[in-house]
């Protein structure tokens, strides 16, 4: 007689009354940023612009060029947000059959046969830090260049960058693009609010700005620069790693191909690592709108990475011609 060992009802709740907690606990960074934005419109339109500004004509234009920085902050946020995280596809997936094989595999040599067998006609140059075929037992498939396991999601996910608790989503190569933007475009408006709420802060300071908007105003100035400084090293930082070709886990731990590390193994030159990120046409590069180029899959390597790939994949089928 089976003995099949149930969870009772009220732990299977409870486990599934954790797993949404957990899931709205990661949505509380999202919701800070947003609560601060909300905050921060509220002061600066209403008790910046409408109530201590004097000028109609400097209320326009504020207010103008205010929500063009926010609408341009905000769309980019909600597309690194919401935007999918690339998947690994089913090509790269172990079938059963092999990954049985590998379960009853009596050495790593045979493991790594398997594995080398099952992805001969994958385009990888990558290879891990054994010179072995790059392989995740969690998702059961074999890693494409440059994509890696991330812990948080629980899958492999293409071109990973990091996992951001700030947008709740992987940074990957669906949406490094709109990540760099709303860096960027969250960098302008802070340097657009402190900037222009400036004077108002030291009227405050030498006591001529009076009524309780005054307090929103010293706040508002405080809180734009405090987040100015903070983003402008991440922004300049994702700059660099963009104009050579690396992803901050690259920049930790350089990419492995068949002759060794090479942390320049992807750059192809900064104007075209740039294209690879925000695509080709010039008119929506500064546009949270999908424009990199490539597939996530496959990427162009240097020069020399492209010479050695080739001379050893020439030496490959010389070898198996021969032993053919």
């Amino acid at each position: 007689m089976k003995f099949v060992l149930k969870m009772p009802l009220a732990s299977q709740n409870n486990k599934g009354s954790c797993f949404w907690c957990i899931k709205a606990m990661k949505w509380v960074p999202v919701l800070f940023i947003m609560t601060i934005v909300a905050w921060s419109y509220y002061a600066y339109v209403v008790k910046l612009c409408f109530l201590t500004v004097d000028s109609i004509l400097s209320q326009i234009l504020y207010l103008i060029f205010y929500h063009l920085s926010l609408s341009m902050f905000l769309w980019a946020y909600w597309q690194t947000i919401f935007t999918e995280i690339g998947r690994v596809p089913l090509k790269y997936k172990i079938p059963d059959s092999d990954h049985e094989q590998l379960l009853r595999a009596e050495s790593p040599e045979e493991q790594r046969h398997i594995l080398e067998e099952f992805s001969k006609n994958l385009p990888n140059a990558n290879v891990n830090i054994n010179g072995a075929v790059r392989y995740c037992d969690k998702c059961r498939c074999i890693k494409p260049d440059r994509a890696h396991h991330c812990s948080v999601c629980g899958e492999c996910v293409l071109k990973m960058d990091h996992h951001c608790p700030w947008v709740n989503n992987c940074v990957s190569f669906t949406n490094y693009k709109f990540f760099i933007l709303f860096l960027g475009y969250a960098l302008l408006y802070c340097l657009y609010v402190a900037l222009t709420a400036l004077p108002y802060f030291i009227a405050f300071w030498n006591g001529d700005l009076q009524g309780i908007g005054r307090f929103h105003i010293l706040f508002l100035f405080f809180v734009a620069v405090m987040f100015g400084i903070s983003l402008i090293s991440l922004f300049c930082y994702h700059c660099y790693l963009v104009s050579e070709n690396r992803t901050t886990l690259e920049a930790f731990r350089a990419p492995i191909f068949r002759t060794g590390e090479d942390k320049h193994g992807f750059s192809l030159g900064r104007y075209d690592n740039f294209c690879e990120v925000f695509g080709d046409n010039p008119r929506i590069w500064f546009l949270p709108v999908k424009s990199s180029l490539g597939n996530g899959i496959e990427f162009p390597l240097n020069l020399h990475q492209q010479r050695t790939y080739r001379s050893m994949d020439s030496t490959q089928n010389r070898l198996e011609a021969n032993i053919g």
